[in-house]
């Protein structure tokens, strides 16, 4: 068990949530309860995850959510761009948050490796 805070990745991945949560307060309103909620769902779900996973008692255990965090990565990834390409996210935040959840993803991949091995 160790703690999730020290995780360079769980780290990213909290900044990643934030700057989510502030970019989808430009939404549309009519998207509060679909695209804005979904997007902060599978955002927080990445940090979480590996919180939970640090919480478990083994590396197989710690993997498993790790990959859990992974595909909400790429379920944000998708999102990100949907929103892009509706119109609801200006180009530049759009391409911020690409570079950080790329970051984020290749350095899940590293560490379930890592915890696998």
């Amino acid at each position: 068990m160790q703690d999730y805070r020290e995780l360079k990745v769980w780290g990213k991945a909290h900044q990643f949530t934030l700057a989510v949560y502030d970019v989808s307060k430009e939404f549309p309103k009519e998207e509060l309860y679909s695209l804005t909620n979904q997007l902060r769902r599978a955002s927080s779900s990445i940090p979480a995850n590996i919180a939970e996973g640090c919480g478990r008692m083994t590396q197989a255990d710690f993997a498993s959510y790790l990959n859990i965090a992974l595909g909400s990565s790429n379920e944000s990834e998708y999102f990100i761009l949907l929103a892009k390409d509706l119109g609801y996210m200006p180009m530049e935040k759009f391409d911020v948050l690409t570079t950080l959840i790329n970051e984020i993803k290749a350095m899940l991949i590293n560490l379930i490796s890592k915890v696998r091995s």
